[in-house]
């Protein structure tokens, strides 16, 4: 199946499904969104020693190659997923990885889940586009809370389009800002992705966010 049917499968399945429709998608294999690996950005940012210590959370975590990537003995990292075969082959995969001992992997809800304590660190990488735009400034709700007065939030802002429809929706950096400034987050710096998968490039920005004083 090409990406476009992928992308078209994709759009049927949560247009038509009543029960966990990612959990569906994982099943038939319908997932454009899985690049089959760490994201290269994340790799680098590791690499340099750009991120903060602590607790990290990879919402939409999917096959948890990037929860892997960020975990070491300085950050604790949790992948969350609603979809159960999503998180079935994260497990898999973290047997066989050296960041395996840090991580935990959850099934849950986004929006309902009630970590122990905030993080330190939240990527958002397609799975803000994945969601109705309507649910947007929920989702910022949910990062300010989820996310320590310190702590950092680091969104790959794709895809950068102004199409119609969806999943995934077309995002903008001001779509970003519209959610996020009121909820008292600060754009630290917003970048174009140079580390992008060619099929991406030109299209995501890395952007990093920190909590102001106050909320707007």
């Amino acid at each position: 199946m090409s990406h476009a049917e992928k992308q078209a499968r994709l759009r049927e399945i949560i247009a038509a499904s009543s029960g966990n429709r990612w959990d569906e998608c994982w099943k038939e294999g319908v997932t454009p969104w899985d690049v089959g690996g760490v994201t290269p950005i994340i790799q680098h940012l590791v690499e340099q020693g750009q991120l903060p210590q602590g607790r990290a959370l990879v919402p939409g975590c999917g096959s948890g190659y990037d929860v892997l990537a960020l975990a070491s003995e300085s950050l604790q990292v949790v992948g969350l997923d609603i979809s159960e075969t999503a998180n079935s082959q994260a497990k898999k995969n973290a047997e066989q990885d050296p960041g395996g001992k840090w991580v935990q992997f959850l099934v849950d809800d986004f929006f309902k889940y009630t970590p122990e304590s905030p993080f330190n660190l939240i990527f958002d990488y397609t799975f803000f586009c994945a969601l109705d735009p309507e649910l947007r400034p929920m989702w910022a709700s949910k990062m300010a809370e989820l996310l320590s007065s310190d702590g950092e939030l680091l969104t790959l802002m794709f895809p950068l389009d102004d199409f119609a429809g969806g999943p995934p929706f077309a995002v903008s950096v001001e779509a970003y800002e519209k959610v996020l400034i009121p909820q008292g987050f600060m754009k630290v710096s917003s970048e174009e992705n140079e580390f992008s998968v060619p099929a991406r490039k030109g299209r995501e920005k890395v952007a990093r966010w920190k909590k102001s004083s106050s909320k707007i």
